[in-house]
């Protein structure tokens, strides 16, 4: 008679998938009897820092309805990595079958060792299609359907942590038309924080993701807080005040230039952050006044340095309270506003390539 060869994996297993099953495949050729153990609902929030999706004792069936597993264990052990522990010894398995990545090995061959268990490393066999992991797939779940994308008014670049001033602000306004992965209106690279946008529609930290570019992190802020927005400058974003936007409402025009927009590839360009403050300033004033005016006054400060900057002039329109380039400007979307929605309208009926947005805010129910 043929010994059973007890073959045992263990795992966090919160999101089953393809992958999961060809582990457990490979790991069950290995023997003929295969003990799953998965992390509980504790040792996920412990260890982990998030929330099961499912209950344990959910999760427990489903694993158990699996033609290729015999035995399903909880594992609810201390210790970080060896949540099996006890399962473990218990039931003195002949093998246990790890991943190539594991980042526990040297604990696990340990373990083995107590027992005179074989250790055995499986290559990650890809499934026959697309490849998808536990944290894509959370990441997925988590994403937004659709989000604002945003127009900064006074103080951009002063979110970019190395040219952050102690007292400064950054004003900005998260604005509608939403865009999706399925559903997007804008030109790309045009200045309305679409990287930070794609970012976050994809599960992605917005935050860190714009960080890691080189640039600052207002837009990811601004498309999560919705609202108009003054934030104080600095390494992280710390909201100072938001304000009603609701009189911004028919005012604002976009103007596309026809040039692509490169903020990252301006970052480190020659500009007077001063005075960039003091832009930033009257816009604070503008958010805690609800004031077209001073709004206005901000982005016109904010064009001005833009044309030293070396931007070039963009057209006078009738009406037109105020202008500037969006974000980092040379190219890209530009910004107009109306003191009367009559003539915003005008704007667009007459003006190619041009498109009305208005300030959102998100419902608190």
């Amino acid at each position: 008679m043929n010994k059973k060869i007890h073959v045992f994996v263990s795992g966090c297993y919160d999101v089953l998938h393809a992958g999961h099953l060809q582990f457990f495949k490979e790991a069950k050729a290995l023997g003929s009897y295969l003990s799953v153990s998965f992390a509980s609902s504790n040792v996920l929030l412990n260890h982990r820092g998030r929330v099961s999706s499912l209950p344990d004792r959910h999760k427990q069936e489903i694993l158990h309805s699996i033609e290729l597993i015999d035995e399903v264990y909880i594992g609810n052990d201390d210790e970080l990595g060896l949540d099996f522990k006890s399962a473990f010894l218990n039931c003195k398995p002949d093998i246990l079958a790890v991943t190539e990545d594991d980042e526990f090995a040297e604990m696990k061959k340990a373990l083995c060792e107590s027992i005179g268990a074989e250790y055995v490393v499986l290559p990650k066999t890809e499934p026959s299609f697309e490849t998808i992991s536990t944290t894509s797939i959370i990441k997925q779940i988590k994403a937004p359907l659709s989000v604002p994308v945003r127009v900064d008014f006074a103080g951009g670049w002063l979110d970019v942590p190395k040219y952050a001033i102690e007292g400064a602000y950054i004003v900005n306004c998260a604005i509608t038309p939403f865009v999706s992965k399925h559903n997007w209106i804008y030109e790309k690279k045009s200045g309305l924080g679409g990287s930070a946008a794609w970012a976050m529609l994809n599960g992605e930290d917005g935050v860190s993701s714009e960080l890691n570019l080189g640039v600052g992190w207002q837009d990811p802020a601004i498309i999560s807080e919705t609202g108009l927005c003054a934030w104080s400058s600095g390494p992280m974003p710390a909201l100072y005040i938001k304000s009603n936007p609701d009189f911004l409402n028919k005012k604002m025009a976009l103007y596309f230039t026809g040039q692509d927009h490169d903020t990252p590839g301006n970052v480190d360009n020659d500009r007077d952050y001063s005075k960039i403050k003091a832009a930033g300033e009257v816009a604070c004033h503008g958010v805690k006044e609800r004031s077209l005016e001073l709004i206005s006054e901000s982005i016109n400060l904010s064009y001005e340095l833009q044309l030293q900057e070396g931007m070039h002039i963009l057209p006078d329109v009738k009406d037109a309270l105020a202008k500037k380039y969006s974000g980092g400007g040379f190219g890209g979307y530009a910004l107009y506003v109306f003191g009367k929605s009559k003539a915003r309208d005008s704007f667009i009926q007459e003006t190619p390539n041009t498109m009305a947005i208005e300030p959102y805010t998100r419902p608190t129910y």
